[in-house]
């Protein structure tokens, strides 16, 4: 059995979110039980151009490229996000657009796990099926299951821990359920 390899996004561009801090919890959960994790910087996100055709028809930007090229060695994401007026942060909605123009079919068949963190009290309620659809919608299978954080902003101990152990085990139990998917 080939070792699960994921690609982890973060729809928070900024220095210290608290997606990051709910991304990392998975992440490191991933590579407890064996994964091999690709964390994309946020940062790198938010210097990817936004989507143009024509830009496109002149040859791909270096760092679309590379984003491609790191999507196409991942058989599983991980995806934390907050909502952006109760949809999907622009950075990652064109990060997907990027990086999911033909030829290839980089997110078919994948699968994806998704979690969010906000200050409110709907932890991403929103966000995420929009996010669930457009994924739906390349092919990706995206686990039934999935994490809210509602007021985040209280959520972590200072170390980046939950500060809920339920919280922790929800986390858990979505890195779980994603590795299970990908080990078949």
């Amino acid at each position: 059995m080939a070792t699960p390899h994921l690609l982890a996004l973060c729809g928070s561009l900024r220095t210290g979110a608290l997606n990051m801090k709910l991304l990392d919890i998975a992440v490191a959960e991933a590579r407890r039980l064996g994964a091999e994790v690709d964390v994309v910087e946020p940062k790198s996100l938010a210097q990817l151009p936004i989507f143009d055709q024509e830009v496109e028809a002149q040859g791909l930007p270096a760092l679309v490229k590379n984003l491609r090229e790191r999507l196409a060695r991942a058989n599983g994401l991980l995806i934390a996000s907050p909502e952006y007026n109760s949809s999907i942060p622009g950075g990652l909605k064109n990060a997907i657009d990027w990086v999911s123009r033909p030829p290839e079919r980089l997110f078919q068949e994948k699968w994806a796990a998704l979690m969010g963190a906000s200050p409110g009290a709907f932890g991403t309620a929103r966000m995420q099926p929009h996010l669930r659809q457009v994924l739906a919608g390349l092919g990706t299978h995206v686990l039934p299951a999935q994490v809210h954080l509602p007021r985040s902003m209280e959520a972590f101990n200072p170390d980046g821990s939950l500060k809920e152990e339920a919280r922790h085990k929800e986390v858990v139990s979505l890195v779980s359920a994603l590795l299970t998917k990908l080990k078949g």
